[in-house]
């Protein structure tokens, strides 16, 4: 009798999340990796929406202690920690740099945990914390025109080059805004949440908008030699980011960001790659080579050792998460096929452990010979497993009781 191999990985990625409970919450790996053991806001509140998914009691309730964890130890400004140690009760806010997006990462846990478990308990306690994360990103504007300015450093990909108005982070502040406008019953958020959708659609995807519409007068000449058939990474007073950016692009499928034509446009770049790769698609493409003006930058933004070389870790590594949560959002869509091919790869991906037992459930792998790269166990390598099955679900209102 052969086992499914999609069943056996779903199976497979829940209980590695049963191993990675704890009383404050879920930690990032179960093996004993310095930080790892740590409760992450990031990787703790993606770990737990796929624990949602699960149906999972047990996984749920961890889910919450998560949330309790992380919102325990919001900065009185707004933003949130980077992770907090279990034991002495410490919390990390980020070395050089704070991570921005684990402020609307906070905000969409708290509030989809609010959802699914039809429980107000979290969301009323921490309802002024919401208040003052959504209000620090206010700030981070800076200019005040709409779009967070986000530092080099300032979110997942934190040794990566990319800084300014980076979309990913853009987008996870819509979900956040929308969540939160439709549970508190704020017609401002609800406003701010459209705008920034506006914002998105005319200044991230190439050839959308006319010159006077443009965020900024340098877009106008940065944009002549950006791609055009996915959504922009980023953009700053230098440049325009060409890199394809996988979680921006996932989330702006889930989210429903854009035209039907962009989205045809996206779902035909996607296709295309999965085609010439048969396997996971990398965080950000193309990597960045020996000789690439923005290598001199990349290779001294390491705190410890180098680790982004070409096709490794951000530089156009493979990461389970990531493509998870893009397959979960075409799975939403109705792309089932190729929901179901990326998942397949994902599984294939999650079962290598070399020198050991099979599921390894590595950090991200090599993005050319597949080799696994990092921390085994991780949780949101699982996790992205569970979210690609269609569990997540974008939640953008609730009901009047």
């Amino acid at each position: 009798m052969t086992t499914d191999p999609s069943t056996e990985g779903y199976d497979r990625s829940v209980a590695l999340l049963r191993r990675a409970v704890t009383p404050h919450g879920f930690v990032a790996s179960v093996q004993d990796v310095t930080n790892y053991q740590r409760v992450w806001t990031r990787d703790g509140v993606i770990t737990g929406l796929a624990a949602l998914g699960s149906g999972e009691a047990a996984l749920i309730r961890t889910f919450g202690d998560t949330l309790r964890t992380v919102f325990a130890h919001q900065h009185p400004v707004g933003f949130f920690p980077s992770n907090v140690d279990p034991q002495t009760g410490k919390a990390s806010y980020g070395g050089n740099c704070g991570r921005v997006d684990n402020v609307s990462w906070a905000v969409i846990g708290l509030l989809q945990h609010a959802h699914a478990t039809n429980s107000g308990e979290l969301a009323g306690r921490f309802a002024d914390h919401v208040q003052r994360a959504l209000a620090v990103m206010d700030a981070w504007e800076f200019n005040g025109k709409g779009l967070v300015y986000v530092p080099q450093s300032g979110n997942w990909a934190d040794e990566y080059v990319q800084h300014g108005y980076v979309l990913y982070d853009q987008l996870l502040r819509v979900w956040a805004l929308e969540l939160a406008g439709a549970y508190y019953r704020r017609d401002d958020w609800r406003a701010k949440a459209a705008a920034i959708r506006q914002l998105i659609s005319l200044n991230y995807w190439n050839g959308a908008a006319q010159p006077a519409q443009l965020y900024a007068p340098n877009l106008v000449h940065q944009l002549r030699a950006a791609p055009d058939r996915f959504w922009l990474m980023g953009f700053n007073p230098a440049r325009v980011y060409g890199q394809f950016d996988l979680a921006a692009n996932a989330l702006a499928l889930l989210l429903g960001v854009g035209t039907e034509g962009r989205q045809a446009s996206l779902l035909g770049y996607l296709r295309q790659e999965l085609d010439a790769r048969s396997f996971l698609l990398p965080a950000f493409a193309p990597a960045i080579e020996a000789g690439d003006f923005l290598m001199r930058e990349l290779e001294h933004n390491y705190a410890y050792t180098f680790r982004n070389l070409p096709h490794e870790f951000h530089n156009g590594g493979l990461w389970p998460v990531w493509n998870g949560l893009l397959a979960g959002a075409l799975r939403q869509r109705g792309e089932t096929a190729l929901a179901d091919r990326l998942t397949g790869y994902l599984h294939e991906a999650n079962r290598l452990n070399p020198g050991g037992e099979s599921w390894g459930f590595y950090e991200n792998f090599n993005g050319v010979t597949r080799a696994p790269i990092g921390v085994p166990y991780c949780t949101w390598s699982a996790a992205g497993a569970i979210l690609a099955n269609g569990t997540l679900i974008y939640y953008d209102d609730y009901d009047e009781d």
